[in-house]
């Protein structure tokens, strides 16, 4: 660990409405050594609450918000097109279009949880989803993906980083994308994703490490979501 070696924290605004948390009267640099500007006051209030909270010694792996700010200047905006890529990859194996047999017990646990959330994405962006039972995968229409395609370059680098997060634990760009969304619960939808592994434990018992990892994907999963929603412009 590293000393402490700032005495004030403060926020500022700087250009284009751009916001910088500043050590000392100093702005912070990303790890990436860019400009660590924000979309908004909301964010740049949080990661100056992470600075704050340190004592003595810094802890690295305290800076949650901040890592994935980092994140979202360092990375999503040098390599849109790539991050774009890899989010659109979920969309062929989202696991909300893959069910149970029909005849299976899960399948109607499934279609309580999984399907409002479909209809609601295709309603959302007119676009269709197959539905597949079992495992073979079959691809989603050229249509349906160039539109998601369309969604994705249309949000802004913080949301990116957030969403690759959010998708990536729920192993569904469904799940994630409805995460952006105003009111959106992230525990209902981490459950939801969730959905088989907890039936599973229903049926035999949760097991320690088993438990552990969950909460530790559902605390990743509502990080994730807090810094979708503070990056919002106000």
């Amino acid at each position: 660990m590293m000393k402490r070696f700032y005495k004030d924290v403060a926020i500022a605004n700087v250009a284009d409405g751009a916001w910088q948390v500043t050590l000392d009267g100093r702005p912070i640099r990303s790890q990436g050594g860019g400009q660590q500007m924000v979309p908004s006051k909301a964010l740049a209030e949080k990661l100056a609450a992470e600075w704050r909270a340190q004592g003595e010694e810094i802890d690295p792996k305290s800076f949650i918000l901040r890592d994935m700010a980092d994140y979202a200047i360092d990375v999503v905006r040098a390599e849109r097109a790539e991050t774009i890529t890899s989010l659109i990859a979920y969309a062929q194996t989202d696991t909300l279009c893959y069910r149970a047999d029909p005849g299976d017990a899960i399948f109607a646990r499934q279609e309580e949880l999984w399907e409002p959330l479909v209809s609601a994405c295709e309603a959302r962006h007119s676009i269709r989803f197959a539905r597949i039972s079992g495992i073979i995968h079959d691809a989603q229409s050229a249509d349906t993906v160039s539109r998601l395609e369309g969604v994705l370059h249309r949000q802004e680098d913080f949301a990116l980083a957030g969403l690759q997060t959010l998708t990536s634990i729920a192993a569904s760009l469904i799940v994630g994308l409805e995460a952006l969304e105003d009111g959106a619960d992230a525990e209902t939808l981490f459950s939801a994703a969730n959905a088989e592994e907890d039936w599973q434990a229903e049926l035999w018992g949760w097991d320690e490490e088993a438990e552990k990892r969950r909460a530790l994907r559902l605390e990743a999963f509502t990080h994730a979501h807090e810094f979708v929603r503070l990056s919002r412009p106000t």
